[in-house]
């Protein structure tokens, strides 16, 4: 059975943060037969999505239409701030998690996390301008200003926007091995991750 992956999208959400994301677990499928992921891209409502860098998205589902999910990967960028707010995603976000294998967060995305209360005394990081904001959300959330991920149990947290791409190779060599994953580099053509 694939395993069903959900990118959450939203108004300035940085692309690369989820961009990025999709295109590593997209090689992996592009290596391996069958898919090993199904890749949902999901939005709070079915609408086009204005991403930065004036990039318009149209997620496959909403959160009221998404299949049950393997994984969720929460992005970060400007478009973060806003979803602290938004209490009905936050609770989606958390109802998620409970049935979830792993929860994934690129950038910013680790301080919506915070804010739905998943980072409690527990190591995560975010973007290197935002290890206050991350510390301020979630007070009992130890900040790894250090590293490009941290893992701690099935929650992986990733630093700024390339970080991403290295997390999620990460997860791909967890959960299908080194072969596939240094196949998925050298089919991107990518020499960042190192392990």
């Amino acid at each position: 059975m694939a395993i069903q992956l959900g990118i959450l999208i939203f108004d300035d959400v940085e692309v690369l943060d989820f961009c990025g994301p999709i295109e590593v677990f997209g090689a992996a499928n592009d290596v391996t037969n069958p898919d090993p992921f199904n890749i949902h891209i999901i939005a709070e409502e079915m609408r086009i999505i204005n991403a930065r860098k004036n990039l318009n998205v149209m997620p496959t589902h909403s959160i009221d239409n998404c299949p049950k999910l393997d994984i969720l990967l929460v992005p970060g960028g400007e478009g973060t701030r806003p979803i602290l707010k938004r209490n009905r995603l936050l609770q989606w976000i958390n109802n998620q998690y409970a049935s979830l294998d792993y929860l994934l967060s690129v950038c910013t995305g680790s301080i919506v996390l915070g804010k739905a209360g998943l980072l409690n005394n527990i190591e995560a990081t975010t973007h290197h301008t935002c290890f206050d904001e991350l510390k301020n959300v979630s007070p009992s959330t130890k900040v790894i200003t250090n590293q490009r991920y941290v893992e701690s149990g099935n929650i992986v947290t990733s630093a700024g926007i390339s970080a991403g791409m290295d997390m999620s190779l990460f997860m791909v060599e967890k959960l299908l091995g080194k072969e596939i994953t240094q196949e998925a580099i050298r089919e991107m053509e990518y020499n960042g991750y190192d392990q």
